[in-house]
């Protein structure tokens, strides 16, 4: 078939709003507001231990060390009036209590974090790989294999890490700062604002760098992509790849793009490294401002040492929520942009999908007609122009034509993994999309060229044909496709693993394993994609007789060059230029002596047609 469907939307990057992805994660969050609710509240807690760390040591240094006279609410919370030694030992006390309580709140809210992001992880990557699963064939046509590969692992681990150790890291600084900002104020509000006017040139350095540094990590997680599709699709072909010893040629394909790889992530760890140093020089020049000022206005008497102290460690923690906005700078923008990668594919709908009103089918009886269908995969070009035809119940048809014609993308119409473009296909007299996808795909076997088998054991691959089916059912199935005549010399029977795409198995035991497959799945409708193409003698008569079997009772379309299909087809249809320019059996359409004829004559006997005009090749 190949190319895209049109119609289809492209893959932009970014195409997910800011507000719309807002949404969705929002909901995403929704079933963990309790946990979320808890953890929230222990990061208060957090936060207000934060606040009181430096008070026990402003009380020692002004009313123990410094022999200041002491508050009244200082005085009242004594149980026998001022003493040095006992606020000594209450504020001692009192450092003790606050990291418990900071080291209990920490915990739990790390904890709880912690669960809700693999939750998150786990709900992310079901629902992500639900909507792949439910996507048309034109998304995955547009596509590279290893770009989906990675939105669905290390795209989903960057969204994990952000709700683990950045959503309420970036809240619990926030409410810190408010907290100490009040708690600065209150104390002395010039000194405060002193202390604190290096802030908004702070800010602006951050956001000014999280913009580039998230522009790079975008273009990272494009090339990630980029070399695991290179690697993908370089495993997928070994077989290929090594029969033409072309080792060399895809280890510098890799090397190039490993490459290009390497000098971004140099350059976002660039940006990175920049930010961190800048953002050190400005905290430091901020805090010798405050000592140098500070300090006088101790000395001047206009501020005592003890609230000196607490307006330094407040403007280290008021700080560090900026220190660490450039610290996290990596894990939130690879956040920002996971979140928008996977925003993009959820927000692709399938162009084929079930319609409003669609319902299930009852079990079909197998009639199947295409009236006047016309398909493109783009919009300039038509595979098929003007189609009809009709297969009864139980009969058996075969299309034949030149390659392009578009013979796959009939049975790909009746299946409907693209939609017509005019006309309709019809089954049972009801267009298929009134159907809902899973009882139309449901009622048909497939069995194709290039069998695709699964790693797992030939029964695991024979019962992929259907849900639960038994170990009896297994193996009738098999007997049936001529499966057991190799399987009974295997050390393990049915229980032999078969390599990944079934690479361990001969062409024509992969193919009588997708027989059997399709005979468990036990369709009123078959669709064969030239089964017994490129098989030797032998092979294709254990698989002619297991496709013998399979048709039995059943409706079947053979896309077929063997004249021995051919021959048994009780209707054949001649695709050309795409239309129906011929129909009848074998024997009638040779009798005609027009195109059949000639392509039977170009096909079996070439010698015979070399001063026959040939069929028309096209798309």
């Amino acid at each position: 078939m190949g190319g895209a469907a049109s119609g289809a939307k492209p893959a932009t990057a970014g195409a997910v709003s800011p507000h719309h992805r807002m949404v969705w994660v929002t909901r995403l969050l929704r079933p963990y507001s309790g946990r979320l609710t808890i953890a929230f509240a222990a990061m208060l807690l957090e936060s207000g231990a934060d606040l009181l760390e430096p008070w026990p040591l402003k009380i020692i240094f002004d009313y123990v060390i410094a022999a200041k006279h002491p508050p009244h609410w200082l005085v009242a919370v004594l149980p026998h009036g001022f003493d040095r030694t006992t606020v000594l030992n209450l504020a001692a006390l009192g450092v003790a209590a606050v990291a418990v309580i900071g080291a209990i709140a920490s915990y739990t809210e790390r904890y709880l974090s912690a669960t809700v992001g693999s939750r998150i992880g786990y709900e992310l990557r079901h629902t992500l790989y639900h909507h792949l699963q439910r996507q048309s064939l034109s998304f995955y046509e547009q596509r590279q294999t290893g770009d989906m590969v990675v939105r669905l692992t290390s795209d989903i681990d960057a969204a994990e890490s952000f709700v683990t150790s950045a959503m309420l890291a970036v809240l619990f600084d926030l409410v810190t700062l408010v907290g100490m900002l009040g708690v600065m104020l209150y104390l002395d509000w010039r000194f405060a604002l002193i202390a604190l006017s290096i802030a908004p040139g702070l800010f602006l350095l951050v956001f000014h760098f999280m913009r580039r540094i998230k522009q790079t990590a975008r273009d990272v997680k494009h090339k990630e992509s980029e070399i695991a599709s290179v690697v993908q699709e370089s495993i997928a072909a070994a077989r290929l790849v090594k029969s033409m010893a072309r080792e060399d040629f895809e280890e510098r394909r890799l090397d190039r793009e490993s490459h290009a790889a390497m000098d971004l992530t140099l350059r976002a760890r660039g940006v990175k490294a920049t930010l961190n140093p800048l953002v050190d020089l400005v905290v430091a020049g901020g805090t010798c401002v405050v000592l140098w000022y500070g300090v006088r206005l101790v000395l001047s008497g206009r501020l005592t040492a003890g609230a000196l102290l607490v307006f330094v460690m407040y403007l280290g923690k008021i700080y560090k929520p900026m220190k660490n906005l450039s610290k996290m700078a990596d894990t939130l923008t690879k956040a920002a942009v996971a979140f928008e990668r996977i925003g993009e594919i959820l927000d692709d709908e399938s162009s084929v999908r079930d319609l409003p009103g669609a319902r299930a089918s009852g079990p079909f009886a197998g009639r199947i007609v295409l009236s006047h269908v016309r398909f493109g995969y783009n919009s300039h070009d038509r595979v098929l122009r003007d189609v009809t035809l009709s297969i009864e119940p139980g009969q058996r048809a075969a299309l034949v034509g030149p390659t392009g014609a578009g013979k796959s993308t009939i049975l790909a119409l009746i299946l409907r993994l693209y939609d017509v473009l005019d006309g309709a296909v019809l089954i049972d007299g009801c267009d298929v999309r009134r159907y809902t996808l899973q009882s139309l795909r449901g009622q048909v076997g497939i069995v194709l060229q290039d069998t695709v088998l699964f790693h797992g054991t030939i029964a695991d691959n024979i019962a992929y044909g259907r849900s639960g089916a038994t170990t009896r059912e297994i193996r009738r199935a098999a007997e049936l496709a001529n499966v057991e005549e190799f399987v009974a010399r295997m050390p393990k029977g049915y229980d032999t693993i078969v390599g990944e795409r079934g690479e361990t198995l001969s062409g024509g035991q992969r193919q009588r394993i997708a027989i059997a497959r399709a005979l468990i799945r036990n369709a009123p409708i078959l669709l064969l994609d030239e089964p017994s193409a490129a098989l030797d003698a032998e092979s294709e008569q254990l698989v002619l007789e297991g496709l013998s079997r399979l048709m039995r009772g059943r409706t079947s379309i053979t896309i077929a060059h063997r004249l021995a299909t051919i021959r048994s087809a009780d209707v054949i249809f001649l695709l050309n230029h795409g239309v129906i320019a011929e129909r009848g059996t074998h024997d009638e359409l040779l009798g005609r002596n027009a195109l059949y004829a000639r392509f039977c004559r170009a096909q079996y006997h070439p010698s015979l047609a070399r001063d026959q005009p040939s069929l028309a090749h096209e798309r």
